[in-house]
C-alpha cells in the first residue's frame, strides 16, 4: 500500500523563486485551481504581478497534447519567504544554482512537519538543504527531493530588456527522473507528485522515473553534457551571429546552430565519463544510445516526446536539416550554460571522478576552457565540492549508507 499523501491536496504550494521555472510553475498550478504563493527575494522580478497575473501560453510541446493556459491570479505574491511557506503543504524550489545557498539557509528554520520540499532542477540542493538543516539544528519531519530537469523548457518574455507577467512554455516533460535525500523518503516523494499540479505532464505522461540516490539525479541532469561542450565549442558562432553573420540579435540557438555531429561525438564522451563514475560509486544512471546524441534536440527529446518499444526516440532532427524547435541562447559566455553548468554539474563530476579514481578527461578539458573564457579558474574558484555538499568525508559505504538511509 502507498504511503498516503492526500493531506497535501488542499494545503497551500509554496513556489521559491521569480525565474521562468518558477513563475511557469506557479501559474501552472493555480489554473489547475490549487492556492498557490510565490516568493523571490528580488522585488523586481515579482514587482506587479498582483495586479497582472501571470500569462502561460506556448506551444507547449509533448507527446500526449497536454496544455495548460491562461492568465494566473496568484494568491500571494511577496519578499517574505515566512509568510509563502507558513503552512504551506508542498514547497516547490526553482532558482539558479548560485541562488541555492541563500534560499534553503532561509528556508530552513521556516520548515514545519509534514512538508514536502521538491527542487527544479536540483543540482545538489537537496544534498545541501539536509546538510543545513543539521548545522542548524533543525529536526522537522520532512521530505526532500530533487529533480534532473524542470517539467517544462520555458522562458519570460522580454521586449528591450523589460520582462513581461509572461511565460511561454516550449515544451512539457512527460517523464521526469527525481529522488529522494534520504533515499527512504522516495516513496512519500514520489506520491506527492499526484498532489502537485506542475507535473500532471509527467504522472499523466509516463510518469516520474525513481532515480537511485540523489547523487543519480545529478548525474542524470542533463543540461551539462548538452550544454557545455556545445557552448564552449560553438562559441565562436555564438559571438559571430549578429555583427558578422548579420543575424537577428536574440536569435542564436544551442540546438539549432551550435550542434553539430563533431560537437555530438564529444558529448556522447563525457556522458560516457559520468556512467563510468557512477559504476564505481555503485549506483545507476539512464542509459542513452550514441545515437540518440546526434539530434538537434540532443537526448533532451525523450524528456517530452519519450521513446519506442525499442527505446528509440519516437522522435529525431536530423543534424543535417535546418530546426526552430530549441528555445534560443545562449547569447553571451555570461550564460547559466556556462557559469552554472561548469562550476557546479562539471566541477561536481570532476572532484568524484578524482575521489573515486575515474579518469575525467573530457569533462576536465569543460572545466580549463570554460574557465578560460571566463580569465578564471574553476577548479580553484568554484564554491561547489564534495565538502560544500556534506559528503567529502565520506567513503564509498559510508557515503552510499547516507543517500539511502540518511545516516
Amino acid at each position: 500500500m502507498k504511503k498516503d499523501m492526500s493531506y497535501l491536496e488542499k494545503m497551500p504550494i509554496a513556489v521559491l523563486g521569480g525565474g521562468a521555472v518558477g513563475k511557469t510553475v506557479a501559474a501552472d498550478c493555480k489554473l489547475a485551481g490549487r492556492e498557490v504563493r510565490l516568493y523571490s527575494r528580488s522585488p523586481s522580478s515579482i514587482e506587479g504581478l498582483e495586479r497582472t497575473g501571470i500569462l502561460l501560453d506556448g506551444i507547449q510541446r509533448n507527446l500526449y497534447c497536454f496544455e495548460r493556459s491562461g492568465r494566473a491570479f496568484l494568491d500571494m505574491v511577496s519578499t517574505d519567504m515566512a509568510e509563502a511557506v507558513k503552512g504551506a503543504g508542498l514547497i516547490v524550489i526553482a532558482i539558479p544554482a548560485h541562488a541555492h545557498e541563500y534560499y534553503l539557509q532561509t528556508l530552513v528554520p521556516l520548515l514545519e512537519d509534514g512538508q514536502v520540499v521538491h527542487i527544479f532542477t536540483d543540482n545538489y540542493a537537496s544534498l545541501l538543504l539536509r546538510k543545513y538543516m543539521k548545522e542548524m539544528g533543525c529536526c522537522k519531519d520532512v521530505v526532500i527531493g530533487g529533480w534532473a530537469s524542470a517539467p517544462y523548457g520555458t522562458r519570460i518574455e522580454t521586449v528591450g530588456g523589460f520582462r513581461l507577467p509572461h511565460v511561454g512554455v516550449k515544451y512539457r516533460a512527460i517523464t521526469l527522473r527525481g529522488a529522494s535525500q534520504p533515499m527512504s523518503d522516495m516513496e512519500a516523494f514520489m506520491e506527492s507528485t499526484k498532489y502537485l499540479p506542475c507535473m500532471d505532464t509527467v504522472t499523466q505522461g509516463i510518469g516520474p522515473v525513481e532515480g537511485d540516490t540523489i547523487l543519480d539525479i545529478g548525474f542524470s541532469n542533463i543540461n551539462p553534457v548538452i550544454h557545455v561542450p556545445a557552448s564552449v565549442l560553438g562559441v565562436s558562432a555564438m559571438e559571430n551571429w549578429s555583427c558578422i553573420y548579420g543575424n537577428e540579435p536574440g536569435t542564436y540557438s544551442l540546438y539549432s546552430h551550435g550542434l553539430c555531429p563533431t560537437v555530438c561525438r564529444i558529448q556522447y564522451q563525457f556522458y560516457e565519463e559520468e556512467r563510468a563514475i557512477a559504476r564505481v560509486i555503485g549506483i545507476q544512471v539512464p542509459e542513452y544510445s550514441y545515437e540518440s546524441f546526434f539530434s538537434r534536440r540532443s537526448i533532451l527529446t525523450q524528456e517530452y516526446m519519450g521513446t519506442d518499444e525499442e527505446g528509440k526516440d519516437n522522435v529525431v532532427f536530423p543534424l543535417n536539416q535546418p530546426c526552430d524547435e530549441g528555445n534560443v541562447g545562449p547569447d553571451s559566455i555570461d550564460h547559466r550554460y556556462i557559469t552554472e553548468d561548469i562550476p557546479v554539474g562539471c566541477k561536481i563530476y570532476h572532484d568524484l571522478g578524482v575521489k573515486f579514481g575515474v579518469p575525467t578527461p573530457i569533462i576536465d578539458s569543460m572545466i580549463v576552457l570554460g574557465g578560460a573564457m571566463h580569465e578564471t579558474n574553476y577548479f580553484e574558484k568554484s564554491k561547489y565540492n564534495l565538502d560544500y555538499l556534506g559528503i567529502g568525508e565520506m567513503g564509498k559505504e559510508e557515503l552510499l549508507e547516507y543517500l539511502y538511509n540518511g545516516k
